[in-house]
């Protein structure tokens, strides 16, 4: 399927308040090759919108009227009809904390004000790679006999890794909230996977990643780390304590897929 064909398929959601904003954010999109544009002033008005149209991307700016994109998300991810929708932020606030909810709810993309013409076009690809399924090549694994272990203290967080690896054909997840969970599990339940989130409680990933090296039933499994704080340099030697592969959050499927293919090969 052409690229730009497709992107011109994709049906989308501009949540932004500002006229000028808005105006700005369509011209860019239409710069991508996106032809299909709908708007929205306020979470009221998207969430209506979402009931009647559902649009393969919602772009939303932080600020709305009636609340912030972290009301918006909570909402969105709370109810089953809209729970699996394609969100991508962009936004001037540059603090950390302020993003943090949005990093763990499975949003494709923060992008900031002025954002880059280029990471706009990534971000809309990873809006293709969620839709369009297409099962992982792997040489010493059959993708739907896989068995993955999700460990996340985010349900957000789970149900956007899981629904990731479902569009590669991986079907078979299981699921537990921190490292002390995983490693109960791991040592009734044989694995070919571990996901692992850096910071939970009871034992974080670190933790969880020593504990799972220094068993010699499960030292074999290879491991990847999603982390909001990847780039961080607490994180900086992970790899050398037992980590494959370390993605960050937000993350797009296609590098999600590339980091499988290659610790799993």
């Amino acid at each position: 399927m052409d690229s730009y064909a497709a992107l011109g398929d994709l049906s989308l959601l501009l949540v932004e308040p500002s006229d000028t904003q808005r105006k700005i954010i369509t011209i860019a999109l239409e710069d991508a090759g996106i032809r299909q544009i709908e708007y929205a002033n306020s979470i009221e008005e998207t969430l209506s919108f979402l009931t009647s149209f559902p649009p393969d991307l919602v772009i939303s700016s932080m600020y709305l009227p009636d609340g912030s994109a972290d009301d918006l998300i909570d909402k969105i991810r709370s109810n089953k009809d809209t729970e699996n929708q394609c969100f991508m932020l962009i936004s001037s606030d540059r603090n950390k904390a302020h993003l943090e909810h949005l990093k763990q709810s499975g949003v494709l993309a923060i992008l900031p004000k002025p954002f880059n013409q280029k990471d706009l076009t990534r971000a809309i690809h990873a809006t293709l790679d969620l839709i369009v399924e297409e099962e992982i090549d792997l040489e010493l694994f059959d993708p739907k006999t896989l068995r993955v272990l999700i460990t996340d203290d985010s349900l957000l967080a789970r149900k956007h890794i899981s629904k990731t690896l479902n569009t590669m054909g991986i079907e078979n997840i299981e699921f537990t909230e921190n490292g002390k969970e995983a490693i109960e599990i791991l040592n009734q339940t044989e694995f070919d996977l571990i996901v692992t989130d850096y910071n939970m409680p009871e034992m974080d990933g670190r933790e969880l990643t020593e504990a799972v090296r220094l068993d010699t039933n499960l030292a074999h499994i290879p491991i990847l780390m999603v982390s909001s704080n990847a780039e961080d340099s607490q994180l900086a030697n992970i790899t050398q304590e037992g980590v494959d592969a370390i993605c960050s959050k937000p993350f797009e499927p296609k590098a999600v897929r590339n980091l499988l293919a290659r610790i799993l090969n």
